[in-house]
C-alpha cells in the first residue's frame, strides 16, 4: 500500500528512524522538525497520514493537531500522536485535540505499521467521498453538514461477557448516550442487525466466543458495515491489536479501561462516523440530482434513455409488451406568458403529482424536457395504457390548478401520445418515434385527447 506520511519531531534521530521504517514499507516519507513547517507542508503537499512528535519547542504537537482538524481542508488527514507521554491524561489530551491516536515511545512496530495501514484506507475511502462531494458541490446541488450532528447522543452496542467492565463501560457513557449491551455473539448479532448503532464496542478477550470473527461478521452485514468498530484488548497484545485492524476495527482500548479515554475514543469515533455518512448521503444525493428534475420531482430524460433500453430487453425475453407515453400540456407557453414562469412551475409541479398518483407502481415517469412527460409501462399493451392515459387526461380537465397559494385556478389540459413496443426487431428510437407521431396527431386534431400509435 503506498502512501505518503509526514513525519514530524524535533528529535533528526527520531525521524530518521521513523522514516527508514516507513521506507521500508514502500511509503512515500516527508519530514519536518517543527510545528510551522509541518503545517506548510500539510498545506502544500496533502499527505495521507501525519506522525506527530507532541513535545516540539515553540508550537507543540497538541496546537498542530487542533490546526490540522480545526481546517476544513485537512481535517480528514489522520494524525497519529508518537510521544515519550504514556500517561491516560496525556492520550485524553491528544485525542481531544483531534488526534487519530497515540502511541507511546519507544514505538512498536508491529502496532505502528498495523495502524499507519488501518488509517491509510480509511484516508483513501474518505478521499474518494470527498471528490464526489466535490463534485456536488461544483454543480451547486450539495450544501455543507451542520456541525450540530457531531455533539448529538450515540446508539452504542457494547459486547462484554465480563460484568463489571461492561458495567462500568455502560455507567461512563450512559450520561450521554444510549447503551446496549450484548453478551453472547447470536445476540450482538442479533442487536446489530436490527439496531441502527452508530458505535460498536467489541471485547477481544471474551472466552465464549471468537471476538475477531465477530468483528469480521460485522464488517460483512450491510447493517454494520459502516458503523466503527471499538475494540477492548489486553495492555502489550500487539498481534491481537494489529490483526483487529486489519479486519477493520477503527480504534481500540487497553486494559485496564481510563474512563476519560473511555469517552474521547467514543466520542471522535461518532464524529468520524457522523462525518463519513455526510459524505455518503452528499453522494447519494448528487446521483440522485443527476437522474432527476430538480422541479418535479420526477427521473429525468437521461435516465428514462437508459432505462427504456433496459425495460424493453427485458420485454422481448418475457415476450410480454411495453406501452410509452407521451404528455404534452396544451397551450403551456400561454401561461408562462400570461401569469408568469413561476406559476409555470406551480403548474408543472402540479402535474407531476396527478401524473404519480394515476399511474401504477412499476410504472416510470418522467419529465422528458420542457412541458413534455412520459410513461414507461412494463407488462402492459395498448389496451392497458389508453385506460391510464384517459383517466390522466380526464384528471387534468375535470379540476382546475390551484394557483398562487390557492388565490387562482386555472384549467389545463393535456395531449398524449401512446405506443407499444412490437416484438424482437423493435427499438428504443422507433418506439419513441411512434409515440411522438402519435403526440403530433393528437395537437392536430385539436389537443385535449389520447391518440395512439396504432391510429396514427
Amino acid at each position: 500500500m503506498s502512501a505518503r506520511i509526514l513525519v514530524v519531531d524535533d528529535v533528526l534521530a527520531n525521524v530518521k528512524l521513523l522514516e527508514a521504517k516507513l521506507s521500508a514499507e514502500y511509503f512515500e516519507v516527508l519530514t519536518a522538525l517543527n510545528g510551522p513547517d509541518a503545517l506548510k507542508i500539510v498545506k502544500e503537499e496533502d499527505p495521507d497520514l501525519v506522525l506527530l512528535d507532541v513535545m516540539m519547542p515553540g508550537m507543540d504537537g497538541f496546537e498542530v493537531c487542533r490546526t490540522i482538524k480545526g481546517n476544513p481542508e485537512t481535517e480528514h488527514i489522520p494524525v497519529v500522536m508518537v510521544t515519550a507521554l504514556d500517561q491516560p491524561s496525556d492520550r485524553v489530551a491528544g485525542i481531544e485535540a483531534g488526534a487519530d491516536d497515540f502511541l507511546t515511545k519507544p514505538v512498536n512496530d508491529i502496532a505502528l505499521m498495523a495502524r499507519v495501514k488501518s488509517l491509510v484506507r480509511l484516508k483513501t475511502m474518505t478521499d474518494e467521498m470527498r471528490m464526489r462531494e466535490a463534485t456536488g458541490r461544483t454543480l451547486g446541488i450539495l450544501a455543507g453538514g451542520s456541525k450540530e450532528a457531531d455533539a448529538a447522543p450515540g446508539r452504542i452496542l457494547l459486547v462484554e461477557e465480563r460484568a463489571v467492565t461492561a458495567k462500568r463501560v455502560a455507567d461512563t457513557l450512559g450520561s450521554t448516550h444510549e447503551v446496549f449491551v450484548e453478551q453472547t455473539q447470536e445476540g450482538a448479532l442479533d442487536a446489530a442487525r436490527q439496531g441502527e448503532f452508530d458505535l460498536i464496542i467489541v471485547s477481544l478477550s471474551i472466552q465464549g466466543f471468537d471476538g475477531m470473527r465477530l468483528c469480521s461478521h460485522l464488517r460483512t452485514l450491510e447493517s454494520t458495515r459502516n458503523v466503527p468498530l471499538l475494540a477492548l484488548i489486553e495492555d502489550g497484545d500487539m498481534p491481537k491489536l494489529a490483526r483487529a485492524l486489519e479486519l477493520g476495527v477503527n480504534d481500540y482500548l487497553m486494559r485496564p479501561i481510563d474512563r476519560n479515554e473511555l469517552f474521547a475514543r467514543v466520542k471522535t469515533q461518532l464524529k468520524r462516523k457522523r462525518y463519513a455518512d455526510r459524505l455518503r448521503e452528499n453522494f447519494h444525493l448528487s446521483l440522485e440530482m443527476a437522474i432527476t428534475c430538480p422541479l418535479t420531482g420526477l427521473y429525468n430524460r437521461r435516465y428514462m434513455t437508459g432505462h427504456l433500453e433496459t425495460l424493453l430487453e427485458k420485454s422481448k425475453v418475457s415476450k410480454r409488451n411495453l406501452s410509452f407515453l407521451i404528455i404534452d400540456i396544451d397551450f403551456f407557453k400561454q401561461v408562462n406568458d400570461t401569469y408568469g414562469h413561476d406559476v409555470g412551475d406551480e403548474v408543472l409541479k402540479e402535474f407531476a403529482s396527478r401524473l404519480a398518483h394515476n399511474t401504477r407502481g412499476v410504472d416510470l415517469a418522467c419529465r422528458y424536457g420542457g412541458e413534455e412527460f412520459v410513461v414507461v409501462m412494463p407488462d402492459s399493451n395498448l389496451d392497458g395504457a389508453i385506460p391510464v392515459a384517459e383517466r390522466l387526461r380526464l384528471e387534468v380537465e375535470a379540476k382546475p390548478f390551484a394557483i398562487r397559494n390557492g388565490t387562482d385556478k386555472i384549467d389545463i389540459t393535456v395531449s398524449i401520445g401512446v405506443a407499444e413496443s412490437r416484438g424482437e426487431e423493435d427499438a428504443v428510437d422507433a418506439l419513441l418515434r411512434r409515440a411522438d407521431q402519435a403526440l403530433y396527431r393528437a395537437k392536430q386534431e385539436g389537443r385535449n385527447r389520447v391518440v395512439t400509435a396504432a391510429a396514427a
